[in-house]
């Protein structure tokens, strides 16, 4: 059997559902595109996209879950290539405070999530 995937989404678990949706428009131009509740309440499930791409980032906010996540040392991260000016972005990035690693050589920085 041969299988063609595409990708489709990442999922992000996060405290505060509102904080990221706004984090992600700011920083990236994702805007909500889907929405899944759960039964009484329990989760929320929220897609962002943008017109670049079909691919989405998924945002579960847990009801009960109320201590940060921990990540452990399984670093993960989700690349974008965004057109423009790449040192305005950064310039950007780096006024909202959420730059937290530089590779100058490769050109390359990651921001971090509010949670």
């Amino acid at each position: 059997m041969e299988i063609s995937a595409k990708f489709d989404h990442f999922n992000i678990n996060v405290l505060d559902l509102d904080r990221s949706i706004a984090f992600y428009k700011e920083a990236l131009g994702l805007t909500p595109s889907g929405e899944i509740n759960g039964p009484e309440g329990a989760f929320k499930i929220i897609y962002l996209k943008n017109e670049e791409s079909d691919f989405k980032l998924e945002l579960t906010w847990l009801r009960d879950r109320t201590e940060p996540y921990n990540l452990g040392e399984n670093e993960f991260h989700i690349c974008l290539r965004v057109p423009g000016n790449y040192d305005a972005v950064r310039a950007y990035h780096k006024d909202m405070g959420c730059v937290c690693y530089e590779n100058q050589e490769m050109g390359l920085y990651f921001i971090n999530d509010p949670d």
